[in-house]
């Protein structure tokens, strides 16, 4: 009885000492895999592990500190087999014309990155300004910048420059020294530098502005209104879709692509406003032979104060479920 109560009282104050960070610890796991179901395994399998060592846990470093130091090295373990998760654009160079549909690739040819809710990053809603940088650190080009980085790399620039741990603090969590920590930033630093030198500043998704392109984006889809798509997209605006290979850069190529394969007709689509990686996002139906709209994935936008600079869908229907919504919408 004596052992079961004070197993009771050490579950208890585990739980108690690590529940709070399990939304932030999910958003480091995303940023280092790119993928919320990864991620969420890669969460679990750190909170395990540090149940079976809590015992020998003696204060030495922060309750937070400690757990970061799992989870980074759960996630540089899972990483070693695995290929890099990616968008098309990471792929190759954009399609050229628009006299064909988008070449997908099959199952499993491609590891491809995933989108995640908002509401899963773990900021605080009563600080604003948390709330901005965790959506900052989860945007999509970020994190499809830091899949291709070597994970060591990856893991150095998320815990300093997201996370703001001390080269010291990220020393002990590698398991390394000081100086390889200032090493490996510099090195990641001019790697994401080369993939992306000129960062584009985006909206916030409650901006007012970003919120009407994005009310503007879906009720062209549902209209089927290419003009209206012209309107919000900018002239150097990019359309991505996994799992397709060919992606689109100009507007016009855009507009050609979606209004001659995509779009269809008034009534053939439903979208739902939701947020992810800190940008406008919907949860995307389409109509099937039965009249029932089927989840068919997410579209995230990249929202600017000159229009939607660029256009990423994600197609899985497994998506609306992660994203808290339905399979199916009556019509």
């Amino acid at each position: 009885m004596t052992s079961h109560l004070r197993l009771t009282s050490d579950q208890d104050r585990f739980t108690s000492e690590t529940e709070r960070f399990r939304r932030e610890l999910l958003a480091h796991c995303y940023r280092m895999v790119g993928s919320v179901h990864d991620a969420e395994d890669l969460v679990q399998e750190t909170f395990l592990r540090a149940w079976r060592s809590y015992s020998r846990y003696e204060g030495r470093a922060s309750i937070r500190s400690w757990l970061y130091a799992i989870a980074t090295n759960v996630c540089l373990t899972a990483l070693k087999p695995r290929p890099i998760r990616v968008l098309p654009s990471g792929l190759v160079p954009p399609n050229e014309g628009a006299d064909r549909p988008p070449r997908s690739l099959a199952k499993g040819e491609v590891s491809w990155l995933e989108p995640i809710p908002d509401t899963r990053i773990g900021a605080s809603e009563h600080d604003p300004a948390e709330v901005v940088i965790a959506r900052e650190s989860i945007r999509l080009a970020l994190v499809a910048s830091l899949q291709h980085l070597p994970s060591r790399q990856r893991a150095i620039l998320v815990l300093r420059e997201v996370l703001n741990f001390s080269a010291a603090e990220t020393a002990d969590i590698l398991d390394t020294t000081t100086a390889a920590v200032k090493s490996g930033l510099q090195r990641a630093r001019a790697r994401l530098d080369e993939r992306d030198p000129t960062p584009t500043e985006l909206l916030e998704p409650s901006d007012e502005r970003a919120r009407a392109l994005l009310a503007s984006y879906i009720a062209a889809f549902e209209r089927s209104d290419v003009r209206l798509l012209q309107h919000v997209l900018r002239a150097d605006a990019t359309l991505e879709a996994t799992p397709f290979r060919d992606w689109q850069s100009g507007r016009t190529m855009c507009l050609q692509v979606l209004d001659t394969y995509v779009l269809g007709s008034p009534g053939d689509w439903r979208m739902i406003a939701t947020t992810a990686n800190g940008q406008p996002a919907a949860v995307v139906y389409r109509l099937d032979s039965s009249g029932t709209y089927s989840a068919d994935g997410v579209v995230v936008l990249t929202a600017t104060s000159t229009g939607i600079s660029r256009v990423t869908k994600f197609h899985d229907p497994v998506l609306a479920a992660t994203f808290g919504f339905p399979l199916t919408l009556k019509e």
